[in-house]
């Protein structure tokens, strides 16, 4: 077996890390700073333009819509890229919900948007956390459709990444008869009203309400499967960026140590302080290898003893709980230092601290898994 990522994939990361090497994690105000008021008003637009013109947000569609037509895996590589300096834009968000179209999308739908989301012309989101951010999101929102016609949207959506700034939302929905449905909803349209709320990171979050909102059948995608496959890749997207931010944390941690003298002795000599950061590094490779395992079973569609969802439950178990156990190592190994707002580790904190949220409890990954388990026994 070959476990080396392909040339494209390579290329795409190598294209990623040269767009993001003049972004600066402490960019933008600290949330500590802000008072609960978001770090900015809109995500980092210069940053999107340089990602449109190095052709990364447009990597999954196909070429005829100006793509690459790369896989999930070579996502999550620019991800992690992306998680490193804490990218402030919806690159996950909108390539993901773009490749959603394009898998189960209608021609008109995707003529009408995957080119210009390629182009960055267009921002897409997804409002993948349900009205309390704990239950299944499709089951927040209603949908009915009037015969043939077009779809009544009723319900909300909490915690919508870059809801005010989108020019369209995917929104799971359920329907009379137990169906999902993903419908594409303009944020401008009539019956769709948001309110602000603010992540921990200090950036702006919508709660979206659909107030019998009407949409066009043909934004609406009724196809099997559509909504579980884009939570699948929204999920190892999200761990990607984990992967990403754990990886710069310990590589500050490691720089810090090695420098940081006591008893005229580099602390990173101390039994106590290496320890540490050796099971540290366990996490960040346990972490590395379950989102490269579920990534793949994802872009290759492979079988596997288990359904792919139990990779990608691996693969938010460690995660959510290794970005959070890197972030607090960090915190402890830097003492006061690593609270200062000057200094960005605070930053990345904030931003371990919502990707552990966004993904959820370990715990629960963990019952999802057992239930997989027994519904497919091993050997």
């Amino acid at each position: 077996m070959d476990f080396t990522f392909s040339e494209e994939q390579q290329a795409a990361a190598e294209a990623a890390r040269g767009v993001f090497a003049g972004v600066a994690p402490d960019a933008v105000p600290s949330p500590a700073l802000t008072q609960g008021r978001p770090v900015a008003d809109t995500f980092d637009r210069a940053l999107w333009g340089r990602l449109a013109a190095a052709d990364l947000l447009s990597l999954l569609l196909d070429e005829e819509h100006g793509g690459a037509g790369l896989d999930a895996v070579a996502l999550c590589l620019v991800l992690r890229e992306a998680g490193k300096v804490l990218a402030r834009v919806p690159l996950l968000e909108s390539g993901a919900a773009a490749a959603a179209v394009q898998a189960y999308g209608g021609p008109e739908l995707r003529s009408e948007l995957l080119a210009r989301s390629g182009r960055g012309e267009v921002v897409l989101t997804v409002a993948p956390h349900g009205r309390t951010g704990h239950d299944a999101a499709e089951l927040a929102v209603t949908a009915r459709q009037e015969g043939e016609g077009d779809w009544i949207l009723d319900g909300v959506q909490t915690a919508v990444p870059w809801a005010h700034e989108a020019d369209h939302v995917l929104v799971p929905a359920r329907t009379g008869d137990d169906r999902s449905v993903l419908a594409v909803v303009a944020r401008e349209r009539e019956g769709v009203v948001l309110a602000e709320q603010i992540s921990t990171t200090g950036e702006r979050l919508g709660e979206l309400r659909l107030e019998s909102a009407r949409i066009p059948s043909r934004y609406v995608l009724t196809a099997e499967g559509a909504w579980e496959w884009l939570r699948q890749v929204l999920t190892i997207g999200t761990c990607a960026l984990a992967l990403g931010v754990g990886d710069r944390v310990l590589a500050m941690t490691s720089d810090y140590a090695s420098k940081r003298e006591q008893f005229g002795h580099p602390i990173a000599t101390f039994q106590a302080v290496a320890v540490q950061a050796a099971d540290r590094y366990i996490d960040l490779r346990a972490m590395e290898v379950t989102l490269w395992q579920a990534a793949w079973r994802i872009a290759a569609g492979a079988p596997g003893p288990l359904p792919a969802s139990g990779d990608v439950a691996v693969a938010k178990i460690w995660a959510s709980e290794g970005v959070r156990r890197i972030v607090q190592t960090a915190q402890h190994l830097h003492g006061g230092f690593g609270a200062d707002v000057d200094y960005p580790l605070h930053r990345f904190h904030a931003w371990a601290k919502q990707l552990e949220l966004s993904l959820g409890p370990a715990a629960a990954h963990e019952e999802a898994l057992g239930d997989l388990l027994a519904a497919h026994p091993l050997g």
